[in-house]
Order: C-alpha cells, then sequence, then structure tokens
C-alpha cells in the first residue's frame, strides 16, 4: 500500500465495492446463512450510506461470498431473488446496487471465493473505467482485506463484531488502509 495519508488514498473513488453480509445486513450466526429476505436486518445507517454514494455518482458494487450455495442449503435463484429484493429495499430510501458479484462456491474452489480476487476481476471487466486508484474495498472480514490486499486496492474494514475472532479482526484492521465502526461512517469520515 502506498505512503499517502488516508485522506488522500479515497480522494478520487468512483466506485465502491461492499462486501455484503455484515456491512449492508447483519452477518447470521456462525454456520447460518442470510438467504431469505425474512431473515435481513439491515447495519444501521447502510441505506443512508448507499444513496450517499449514489448521489456524488460512485458507483456501488457487491462482491459477495455465498458457500451455502456450496454447501446445497440454497440456490444462485435464491440469492438473486433477495438482492432483487434488497434493491427494492433500497429504492425506498433513493439507493441502489450498480451491480452483484456472487461467489457460490466451497472454500478452496475457485478463485472467486474471497480472499481471491476473481469477483474483482470480473467486476473491472465489467466496469472498464474501475482502476485500482479509484476504486476502494469496504467489508468486515480478513478475507474482505486480503482480496484488497492481493488486488492492490484501499480498503477499508468495518470493525464490528461479525468476523469472529479478535485476532482475525486484528489482522484484517492491519491490512486495511482505514477502519471504521460501520459503512455509515465509513462514508461520511472518507468518501464524503
Amino acid at each position: 500500500m502506498s505512503q499517502h495519508p488516508i485522506s488522500d488514498r479515497f480522494r478520487n473513488i468512483d466506485f465502491v465495492f461492499l462486501d455484503r453480509d455484515g456491512v449492508i445486513n447483519k452477518k447470521a450466526p456462525e454456520g447460518k446463512y442470510t438467504w431469505r429476505w425474512a431473515d435481513f436486518h439491515p447495519q444501521p445507517g447502510m441505506e443512508s450510506a448507499i444513496a450517499a454514494l449514489n448521489r456524488s455518482g460512485k458507483r456501488v458494487i457487491v462482491i459477495t461470498n455465498q458457500r451455502g450455495v456450496a454447501l446445497g442449503l440454497y440456490r444462485l435463484e435464491d440469492v438473486a431473488l433477495f438482492h432483487t429484493l434488497l434493491q427494492k429495499y433500497l429504492e425506498s430510501f433513493g439507493a441502489h446496487i450498480d451491480a452483484f458479484y456472487v461467489c457460490p462456491h466451497d472454500i478452496n474452489q475457485c478463485n472467486c471465493r474471497k480472499p481471491g480476487t476473481g469477483l474483482l476481476q470480473q467486476a473491472f471487466r465489467d466496469f472498464p473505467a474501475a482502476s485500482t486508484k479509484n476504486s476502494v474495498l469496504i467489508g468486515d472480514s480478513l478475507s474482505d482485506m486480503q482480496a484488497a490486499r492481493g488486488f492492490e486496492l484501499p480498503a477499508i474494514f468495518i470493525q464490528n463484531d461479525s468476523d469472529s475472532g479478535r485476532e482475525s479482526r486484528r489482522s484484517a484492521a492491519s491490512l486495511a488502509t482505514a477502519v471504521s465502526e460501520s459503512l455509515n461512517n465509513a462514508v461520511s469520515d472518507f468518501l464524503p
């Protein structure tokens, strides 16, 4: 990572890559998955944060691991329906997601599952204006921060209780360009 002050690292951001579970919605307990709309519990302030990003002209792109598909607990169609309902929910706040990228694979089966960078590679192909200089990844797990580091993207670690283990949170924070308590705080502090 560059040695620029934190504020400089986020000055020209046009593309904001968000993890879903733990950043947009509350993460399900270990071993559980959020794929039914009835299980959706938004993180406080995420709606206004995404709306602010949209108003500022930034593209908001979700990249999410959905291991439950590989485990046979739900289908990719269920994830797509969840994302359709999330878009409808966000519309009521004047917000939207520009694209969703989903890894449905199990651990060590692909390069798209974070900490791999395959989802970011797909998004950068689809959004050719995106670059490592005008993009940021916001996530709440060590694998999110490792993906950002592997792709040479600046990253904001959302330090909440979503990711299990204090050591994992400490490692994630050490890889991040900045640390924040929520998506709402990250947007207001670093991406106004």
